[in-house]
């Protein structure tokens, strides 16, 4: 039997926004409990003349009127100004123990819905969480017996605790996610915070045409979505051709087309573009493909049919047997679509499954019926989060919190759980402005979709695990190869740096970190390596190593365990000297030569501090590993040298010319219809252009002769 559970329903007639209890009426907007320090005054104490009695009347009878709500946003970033003012403003008192000033501050707290932040004594934050009533809540931390041991030891490094009053739950919510975004606190499960989902778009106008869309939304155009993946959308947009032929090309191609392009001829696209259809027609094709979008396949076959029909009637057979083909394309795709239903229109299916320490969340999105594909996320510090029941629920919980505080919540939820958190729940609902239904055991089709969502949880987790096994694996591989046994593998960094140029052309060095067994791409770097000898790939070395560690070697920054050069002897005694100026280990410092005929596999690593050279071997996993670093490090300085090429190729030698901005540039262009032109003009064609001298017109000459 199918369960549903709604969320919790709105108030109808709300409270005002400042109906607050009378003892917190004062209270300012964002109150901030910082080290344990006693709360702060509502106001600031100012050196201000006393009020006389009718004045203090008037203010109080001006700050009871109603005042409008600010924005979310807003609210939340004077809230976080207000954190780190009075932070510094009322610092820690030496003469209380840590444990007391906690302890003090938690018996100041306001019942009042907020966000509530522990760090321990480096300044480390802990974890990062809502609630509705601030003091219950993190009162219930120092109770003498806690549920959770994992609970009871981030009790006990909490060294002071920041909260932050929201408006309501919803806010709450929303300030939560930003500071785990933001802060990524130990003891809370964290997801990636990854790019936006991608959208179909029909833009307004006459002839509307349908795009491919990421960003934010607005009101000129109609937006269809969110989809999974930019397959689903071009799927999507290439079924719309097939039945309705609506057009793709931007409004500047559409503008100057004067005959129809390869869509019309291949019966992809109606051709607006030289009036082949007329305004009205291709309005409704645009209705029928939102309809489709929304769902409501049934309604768009019976609007054909009668389409269709009239046409007959009318002994219009040609237009009658245009829109019979619509049919029968329609037709197909709804018979192709197996995923497809006509009940739900929009349906997001949620499985959780945990394993081996490592956790999947598997999201697949229905919309307007039809199943637009899945996509897996893997939460970290599973492991070391706040688990009062089951681990399962918190990795919902948290993911409901992190994913839909800024995207779009459909009406159904199906889970593989149950899940009850009426507070999580009743703040989703207050934010996205709808009822959400929960079902936990669906039937039907739903059940199908479910049962699919959780065989991909289980086959994308256990790939993860897998994979993680084998990067494991090879990481070990390279320390033991490197003599770095006593090295902890989660902690193992290394960095590669490689030289990339075209004859000595734009010259670039990258950098690029291996850390926690995968590349971080966040931390990349590129440099422009300037005032060397073209093609002098020792000096190029030389500058990017000395840049990049004599900020280390004065304390700044973090030293990798390994540092791996691109090349053979000559850059790794560049390397080791530079190491040597700046009193840094030279035993860091690992070559990576190419063997005979730059062949894979016979690569040999050569050490600055006079260890034997060695050659790993084909089957090697620390030479799989190695290589991997290695070419990723050639990637990264090839393309940045190939953008940084191209466009100092593309730069035009008016921009070298003094006196020569970009409004006098595009003038010079357009006159004599582009650089040769100029270059062939004398000084007094040169002067005819608004906004050039004699003087200019002569220095562009002999600049350009």
């Amino acid at each position: 039997m199918t369960k549903e559970v709604p969320s919790p329903e709105l108030p109808q007639n709300p409270a005002p926004d400042n109906a607050v209890p009378d003892h917190v009426a004062e209270a300012p907007i964002a109150y901030v409990a910082a080290g344990g320090a006693a709360m702060p005054a509502p106001h600031p104490v100012e050196n201000k003349p006393v009020e006389d009695k009718p004045a203090r009347a008037r203010k109080a009878k001006a700050s009871a009127e109603p005042r409008p709500r600010p924005d979310a946003r807003q609210v939340m970033k004077e809230e976080l100004t207000a954190t780190l003012r009075d932070d510094a403003a009322d610092p820690v008192k030496p003469s209380m123990s840590a444990r007391e000033q906690v302890l003090a501050t938690v018996a100041k707290l306001p019942g009042l819905p907020g966000v509530y932040r522990y760090f321990d004594a480096n300044q480390n934050v802990l974890y990062v969480g809502k609630a509705r009533n601030l003091k219950n809540r993190v009162s219930s931390y120092f109770q003498k017996n806690l549920s959770s041991p994992r609970i009871a030891m981030m009790v006990s490094q909490i060294a002071h605790l920041e909260t932050t009053v929201t408006h309501s739950e919803a806010e709450a919510l929303i300030l939560e996610n930003n500071l785990i975004k933001a802060l990524k606190p130990r003891y809370n499960i964290l997801f990636r915070d990854d790019k936006s989902y991608p959208y179909l778009k029909i833009t307004g106008g006459d002839f509307p045409r349908m795009a491919y869309y990421r960003g934010a939304l607005d009101k000129k155009n109609q937006y269809f979505g969110p989809f999974p993946s930019a397959w689903a959308v071009k799927e999507s947009i290439q079924i719309l051709q097939k039945v309705f032929m609506l057009r793709t090309c931007e409004d500047s191609v559409y503008a100057n087309r004067t005959r129809p392009c390869l869509l019309h001829q291949i019966g992809r696209c109606s051709g607006p573009c030289v009036n082949l259809i007329d305004k009205d027609e291709y309005k409704v094709d645009v209705e029928n493909a939102a309809k489709f979008l929304r769902g409501r396949q049934t309604e768009v076959m019976e609007d054909l049919q009668q389409k269709m029909q009239g046409f007959a009637e009318k002994l219009m057979f040609e237009q009658a047997a245009g829109v019979r083909n619509q049919i029968q394309s329609l037709s197909r795709v709804l018979h192709q679509q197996s995923m497809e239903t006509t009940g739900d229109a929009d349906v997001d299916v949620i499985a959780v499954v945990v394993q081996g320490g490592r956790a999947c969340v598997n999201l697949a999105m229905v919309r307007g019926g039809r199943h637009l594909g899945d996509r897996a996320y893997f939460p970290t510090q599973v492991g070391e989060a706040l688990t009062e029941g089951s681990i399962e629920c918190e990795v919902l919980a948290a993911f409901l919190v992190q994913h839909y505080t800024d995207k779009f919540v459909p009406n159904c939820l199906i889970l593989n759980i149950e899940f009850d958190q009426p507070e999580l729940m009743m703040a989703l609902t207050e934010q996205c402005g709808h009822r959400i239904n929960l079902i936990f055991q669906p039937q039907g089709q739903r059940r199908q979709w479910l049962e699919l969502a959780q065989k991909g949880a289980e086959i994308s987790l256990a790939r993860l695990l897998s994979e993680q096994g084998s990067q494991q694996s090879r990481t070990r591989a390279l320390a033991e190869a490197l003599s770095l046994d006593a090295l902890d593998l989660e902690t193992l960094r290394i960095e590669c740096f490689d030289i990339s140029h075209t004859a000595g052309e734009a010259t670039q060095a990258s950098c690029v970190v291996f850390h926690h067994h995968a590349m971080q791409n966040s931390e990349y770097r590129r440099y422009n390596i300037n005032g060397i000898t073209p093609g002098d790939d020792y000096a190029a070395m030389r500058q990017v190593l000395m840049r990049r560690y004599e900020k280390v070697a004065g304390g700044e920054g973090v030293m990798p365990d390994v540092v791996l050069v691109d090349g053979g002897k000559g850059q790794v005694e560049m390397a080791r000297q530079v190491f040597s100026e700046l009193g840094l280990d030279i035993g860091l410092i690992v070559g990576v030569a190419k063997g005979e005929g730059r062949r894979v596999g016979l690569e040999t690593l050569i050490f600055a501090d006079g260890r034997t050279a060695q050659e790993l071997g084909k089957e090697s996993a620390a030479l799989m590993l190695v290589a991997l670093i290695r070419d990723e490090a050639h990637r990264f300085a090839i393309t940045g040298m190939r953008a940084k090429r191209a466009k100092a190729r593309q730069a035009s030698r008016l921009e070298e010319i003094e006196g020569i901005g970009a409004k006098r540039r595009q003038r010079l262009l357009a006159r004599f219809g582009g650089l040769r032109g100029v270059i062939d003009a004398s000084v007094e064609d040169l002067c005819s252009v608004e906004g050039i001298s004699t003087a200019l017109a002569e220095e562009i000459y002999r600049q350009l002769h």
